[in-house]
């Protein structure tokens, strides 16, 4: 057995604005007994000399990075981390726990500025949405937003709130009311207000929240969003290469989206199935693979104007762009199901339990799908969607070209349909077709 001494935890301590005097007696023996004292300037000038007199060691810029180098450097000493507010709510302590193991840590919480400014608002938490913006696009509240709701938005600085209130503007909620929280816990505490609408305060403390009462304008030319799959079309930027909304709607039933889980996007065109998938839950991550560089960027732009700016889009012709992505826990194919090698790939790639959904409206891709439903089982199902228009003076139906759509999961004694252990590159596969069958769907 080995003789050698367990690890000494690292202790992470939660500071607020009020600093020193509002920490815990553990709190504070931790940091006067720590010999190397890590945090962000800010942090580490709140804590008086005389009680602390540990190595002083800011955070460089990335932190993320830093955070094993460190660790290593100081390995055998007593190190005690600072955190804003709770280190486990968007803190440092969660990088911590992934980097060196829960058991390794000695959090102290202290109450963090949303439980601060839920208390100086009167609103329950639970009921209370958080985003924060530190380090993420502000673009992230626009999912966020739906009239009645209250979001808090944990600000990244001085400049947030003028951000804030020009994308409420932006995207319809210029009615909303937008307070800003202050030096929360601190003697220097305030809060100001105003409405979106009217917004221009000039830049205040870097250390605020802002909380908004979501108020959309009814007249606002952008259209309402709901919760749901099913946006309405005009929500999306698009060249007509676009999944029609009755039809995203079924296909998003059929992919059955979980938190934490990754989607492929194939044949991305605007970008719209990868976007609700991610608008499902926040820990929904999605890639939109698409061949044509323009559609790419307005994939992007989308992304941005829905609230989900961190899908990922690649510029390629699948199979060959797959090469390298992280497994998928679901897959989507809305364009360019013929290329070749294109389905083997998809199916290698997902995992037992991994579903796969495909959208079509050709007779040659059809078959393709019969095919795959002979050998694979799924559900092969025909949507057709019919819309009221003026028929003279009168009204008729007019039907949009019907779509066949295969989805399947895939069992846990599924064989591998190819020896490849990785989607193939574009030195062994032809590239992909020029098929555009989304424009119809």
């Amino acid at each position: 057995m080995s003789s050698a001494p367990p690890p000494i935890p690292v202790t992470v301590v939660g500071l607020g604005a009020d600093g020193w005097a509002g920490l815990t007696t553990a709190a504070r023996s931790a940091l006067s007994c720590a010999e190397v004292l890590i945090g962000g300037p800010r942090q580490l000038d709140l804590l008086p000399s005389a009680d602390c007199a540990g190595e002083r060691v800011a955070w460089p810029s990335p932190l993320r990075p830093a955070v094993p180098k460190l660790m290593a450097e100081h390995s055998g000493r007593r190190i005690a981390v600072l955190a804003s507010g709770d280190p486990m709510f968007y803190g440092i302590g969660r990088a911590l726990a992934e980097e060196l193991g829960p058991r390794s840590l000695r959090v102290h919480p202290h109450p963090s500025s949303v439980s601060y400014a839920c208390a100086r608002l009167g609103w329950p938490v639970e009921d209370t949405e958080v985003i924060t913006v530190v380090g993420r696009p502000v673009a992230r509240l626009a999912a966020a937003l739906h009239e009645g709701r209250r979001v808090l938005v944990l600000s990244a600085g001085a400049a947030s709130p003028a951000e804030i209130a020009a994308l409420l503007r932006e995207r319809g909620f210029g009615p909303s009311r937008m307070r800003v929280l202050e030096q929360l816990g601190s003697e220097r505490e305030d809060v100001y207000e105003g409405t979106a609408a009217a917004w221009d305060r000039p830049p205040g403390d870097p250390l605020n929240v802002v909380a908004v009462d979501c108020r959309r304008d009814p007249s606002h030319a952008a259209p309402r969003l709901g919760a749901t799959p099913g946006l309405p079309d005009a929500a999306y930027e698009h060249d007509g290469q676009l999944t029609k909304r009755h039809v995203r709607a079924a296909t998003l039933c059929a992919l059955a989206p979980s938190p934490g889980e990754l989607l492929w996007d194939i044949g991305g065109g605007s970008g719209s199935i990868g976007i609700e998938w991610m608008r499902t839950h926040p820990s929904c991550r999605a890639v939109a693979v698409e061949r044509v560089p323009e559609r790419a960027a307005r994939i992007g732009r989308n992304a941005a104007a829905l609230g989900v700016p961190g899908l990922r889009v690649v510029v390629g012709a699948a199979p060959q762009a797959l090469a390298g992505l992280p497994a998928p826990d679901a897959v989507f194919i809305g364009g360019g199901l013929t290329a070749p090698g294109l389905l083997d790939a998809v199916w290698d790639a997902l995992a037992p339990g991994g579903r796969l959904v495909v959208n079509t409206v050709t007779l040659e891709s059809e078959a393709v799908l019969a095919e795959r439903h002979r050998r694979h089982g799924g559900e092969l199902v025909k949507l057709a969607v019919a819309h009221a228009v003026p028929v003279g003076g009168f009204t008729g139906w007019r039907q949009a070209m019907p779509v066949t759509q295969w989805s399947v999961t895939k069992p846990a004694t599924a064989a591998r349909t190819t020896p490849r252990t990785a989607p193939p590159t574009a030195a062994q596969t032809p590239a992909q077709t020029a098929t555009d069958e989304k424009d119809q769907t």
